[in-house]
């Protein structure tokens, strides 16, 4: 048996790249005949002319942030889904509310390969404890099982002791679910004094695992991976290894830009975590998460050869209100640009009752700082202190603007 789930995992990046990027003009076209949303922010594109990653970083992003605004708009999906509401399989409500298609494709989300790499394989049981009200999680991991011929307990969220019986009883290969509810059914199971001895692997998602956890995990017999996925997008990047970084999915482009802009970051940078995805029925180009993560160089030591993501190292949103006015990510990008600039970051600080702006730039030209404050108060509407420090030398974190101020 093998340990890839198919030969995609073991493509020379040269090969892939030919593939996804084969696939873009493709993607546009069909942007443009079936999704009019999408189609009007992509008005003027020539499809044939998006071929690569620096044409597909010229594409305007579409921003999650924005989509609650656009779907109200236009109910139910803004106009980015190609087929009508009634020809999909199912509609979820995210928070916000985000509504979110699922069509009739096998793993429509493409879980079935994070579920390979943590170890299922057909023929098992998968004890499934995400939500299956509202949300599309229950059905990631549902659907994803299916398509690898496995069986599954949809066990939701909540009644634990109703979880240990039900995982005793049947012997579920594994567990799909957050992390710490598995620990709390492990620790109900504890209580009861009710041995749970064929769960032996997990695929966790939607909150952070800690090392902490994972070791408590694996010290009760349970491997535990985790994967990286949104209700819009499906499955971005999954483990293979522990702590080896998430490998992205092999169906989908992941780019990492500066928060604020749409522009790609150097390889090892941390910024916002950008998708495009090939389903024809939900056909997002250069769709902005909202999260912060940056590529590891390398590959996995698994054998799989794409690239690899460190993990979710927070928002990309960091807006902050000062003095009455607000002030994005995206302005203080602007203010780097008019000055050729490739690095800041804004800190907001209290002195008593008085907030205070200080904008870092990354320069070798002391002599700019004059000139950036005053494009700062043009653009921001507000007086900031200036300072130029050595390239290199602002954290590599993602921030572009922190907040210090005292909270309360």
């Amino acid at each position: 048996m093998s340990q890839f789930f198919d030969a995609l995992e073991i493509e020379t990046p040269e090969a892939r790249a030919a593939r996804l990027y084969g696939q873009l003009p493709g993607l546009i076209a069909l942007a443009h005949a079936k999704a009019p949303g999408l189609s009007a922010s992509l008005a003027g594109v020539d499809p044939a002319t998006i071929t690569d990653a620096a044409a597909l970083a010229t594409l305007p992003l579409i921003r999650k942030s924005d989509l609650i605004a656009a779907q109200a708009a236009s109910l139910p999906f803004a106009g980015l889904v190609t087929r009508p509401p009634g020809q999909l399989t199912r509609i979820f409500a995210s928070p916000g509310p985000i509504y979110d298609p699922e069509g009739e494709r096998p793993d429509w989300w493409r879980f079935a390969r994070a579920l390979y790499a943590a170890g299922f394989r057909a023929g098992e049981i998968v004890h499934n404890c995400f939500a299956y009200h509202f949300t599309p999680a229950g059905a990631m991991i549902e659907t994803g099982a299916h398509a690898l011929g496995c069986a599954v307990f949809p066990g939701g969220v909540g009644n634990t002791e109703q979880q240990v019986r039900a995982i005793a009883d049947l012997n579920p290969a594994g567990y799909g679910g957050t992390p710490s509810f598995l620990k709390i059914i492990l620790e109900k199971a504890l209580e009861l004094g009710t041995p749970l001895p064929s769960l032996k692997k997990a695929l966790v998602s939607g909150e952070a695992l800690p090392l902490s956890v994972r070791d408590w995990l694996a010290a009760r017999g349970v491997s535990v991976l985790q994967c990286y996925a949104t209700a819009d997008l499906g499955l971005i990047a999954y483990e293979s290894v522990a702590d080896a970084g998430m490998i992205v999915d092999e169906q989908v482009l992941v780019e990492i830009v500066r928060p604020g802009t749409g522009d790609p970051v150097a390889l090892g940078d941390v910024g916002e975590v950008v998708v495009t995805t090939f389903n024809p029925d939900y056909p997002l180009i250069r769709f902005a998460t909202g999260d912060l993560s940056a590529f590891l160089p390398g590959q996995s030591a698994c054998g799989r050869t794409g690239m690899r993501l460190k993990g979710w190292l927070g928002r990309a949103d960091q807006t902050a209100k000062i003095k009455g006015m607000f002030v994005h990510p995206a302005q203080v990008a602007d203010v780097l640009k008019r000055h050729g600039l490739s690095k800041g970051r804004l800190v907001i600080e209290k002195d008593g009752d008085l907030d205070l702006a200080i904008l870092s730039v990354e320069t070798a030209d002391a002599d700019v700082a004059g000139s950036v404050a005053d494009s700062f108060q043009a653009l921001c509407k507000l007086r900031a202190t200036v300072l130029t420090v050595a390239p290199g030398s602002l954290a590599n974190d993602g921030k572009v603007i922190e907040d210090k101020r005292p909270v309360g």
